[in-house]
């Protein structure tokens, strides 16, 4: 069992409607030496692929993104789920619907940030269906920007959003894969991965 499994099992708290609280750690109140960890683990995954951006989106994977950053030496930068009035010039933009929140937004990421060339590593803190990386996935490429890899804290592996992801060829790294919970006995089973 890795360092964000125990965690998980110490910690987490598992729902009705396979929701997996860790807001007492990752994304409400933050654990800064594990954010620490998972920013070390996805540097070690992704060291060499040349990543000069990493791109998430808020809130939640902002915290995760800055940990990372340190270890790449490069600048975050967070699609935004609404324009603002600070936010001026062309933007990219993709809707992207979300688990957790039941609904839909448009993310912004504005050109000036990701441009084309960039060698960006998607980052987010849990992955369930997918919608919210394949938001982040198109911003990318409308960037004429590469994705080198994608780093997600917890995944939900009985969900299809892993499997999708995989299958369209990217390079995805989940620092945990939950592969069953029950909200009745708040037991989590991980998957085994090397």
């Amino acid at each position: 069992m890795n360092f964000l499994e125990e965690r998980i099992t110490k910690d987490g708290i598992v729902k009705e409607g396979n929701v997996l609280k860790v807001d007492s750690f990752l994304n409400h109140q933050m654990d800064v030496a594990l954010l620490d960890q998972l920013g070390q683990a996805f540097y070690e995954r992704f060291k060499d692929k040349g990543i000069t951006k990493i791109l998430t989106i808020e809130a939640s994977g902002i915290a995760i993104a800055c940990s990372a950053a340190r270890y790449f030496g490069v600048p975050v930068v967070f699609a935004k789920k609404s324009k603002s009035i600070n936010i001026d010039g062309d933007m990219y933009v993709a809707e992207v619907e979300s688990f957790t929140h039941k609904n839909k937004n448009n993310v912004i990421v504005s050109k000036k940030f990701l441009r084309p060339g960039d060698r960006v590593l998607i980052i987010d803190d849990f992955l369930a269906n997918g919608c919210a990386l394949q938001g982040l996935i198109s911003i990318t490429e409308s960037a004429c920007a590469s994705v080198e890899g994608i780093g997600i804290a917890i995944e939900k592996g009985f969900q299809h959003g892993g499997r999708v992801i995989r299958n369209l060829g990217y390079d995805l790294y989940s620092a945990a894969i939950v592969e069953e919970m029950n909200a009745e006995n708040g037991t989590i089973v991980f998957r085994e991965q090397n």
